[in-house]
């Protein structure tokens, strides 16, 4: 069985003015219910406050958990922190530190949300309000569950403030492979950055992901990977540059199966992005790539 990490507050309602498609965490939630025994679910903590402070600026975090973000950072983010907004940032870094968790013990593990990698020490940005990757990394290592760690990120835009929050934290490292050109326009230097030009397809797509990641798990030998599976290299997405079909996707996940496993390290993924008008399509997406790597895993 595939166990999956999920809290009802992940289902926020949208503030205004708001373009990110909210309904998204709900509708993984449903389709993943349909699914029936092959998965087990798990609810999450939200974050101890002290292990948001490792990571995030102490003033930051309280704006976001008092609800009173300035203007200048809710426009980095993408739209406004309300009370319900702050309730799911908390618990989200909570759900990946447990499906790290749970990974360490099944092998794999899942979190129904999460992959915020654009959120800076001070601000969030880019629909990332708190680094869930970076908490959940620092606290894995910090607590002595891993002694080394990798975060292999696999979204369309590059992993700018995972790479940034944890530059040089002993133990972790990470790895973005991305389209150059898309957001954010500032890179942030990852341990590896693999940078793709526009409309790469699934087979060059491929083979840069597996020689690229390969002599990275070599060196850092990681006893842990998050992985943020962001799903908008599709060729449909509304936010991509990047032209990976659904099987192309599918093929990426036993791909990263398939390096961890022959080389025994768990993996705990995260959902990441995925983005366009139709949140139902998007939210198949997501679940298809879950199931993909937990069947790969089982």
């Amino acid at each position: 069985m595939i166990a999956i990490v999920h809290h009802p507050a992940y289902v926020a309602p949208a503030p205004a003015r708001s373009t990110y498609r909210w309904n998204k965490n709900g509708l993984i939630r449903d389709l993943l219910l349909a699914e029936g025994p092959a998965v087990t679910w798990h609810q999450p903590e939200p974050m101890p406050r002290r292990w948001l402070e490792a990571v995030h600026d102490a003033d930051y975090v309280a704006e976001v958990i008092e609800a009173r973000v300035p203007y200048e950072k809710t426009r980095r983010i993408g739209f406004p922190v309300t009370a319900e907004v702050a309730a799911r940032a908390v618990t989200v870094p909570g759900g990946t530190w447990l499906a790290a968790m749970l990974a360490l013990e099944h092998g794999f593990a899942a979190n129904t949300a999460g992959g915020s990698h654009h959120a800076l020490a001070s601000t969030g940005a880019g629909y990332c309000v708190f680094n869930d990757l970076a908490i959940a990394a620092v606290r894995l290592i910090e607590e002595d569950s891993v002694a080394r760690l990798l975060v292999v990120d696999c979204d369309v835009h590059q992993g700018d403030g995972t790479a940034s929050l944890l530059a040089g934290r002993p133990g972790i490292a990470t790895y973005s492979i991305h389209a150059e050109k898309n957001f954010p326009v500032r890179k942030a230097r990852s341990t590896l950055d693999v940078e793709l030009p526009d409309g790469v397809g699934d087979d060059a797509y491929l083979e840069r992901l597996e020689t690229t990641l390969v002599p990275l798990l070599d060196e850092v030998r990681p006893e842990l990977v998050l992985y943020q599976a962001g799903v908008d290299p599709f060729e449909g997405d509304g936010l991509g540059r990047l032209s990976l079909t659904l099987e192309g996707l599918l093929r990426r996940e036993r791909l990263i199966a398939r390096l961890m496993k022959a080389r025994g390290v768990p993996v705990a993924s995260t959902v990441g992005g995925g983005y366009g008008d139709d949140a139902e399509e998007i939210a198949r997406r997501h679940v298809a790539t879950v199931m993909e790597l937990g069947r790969a895993f089982a």
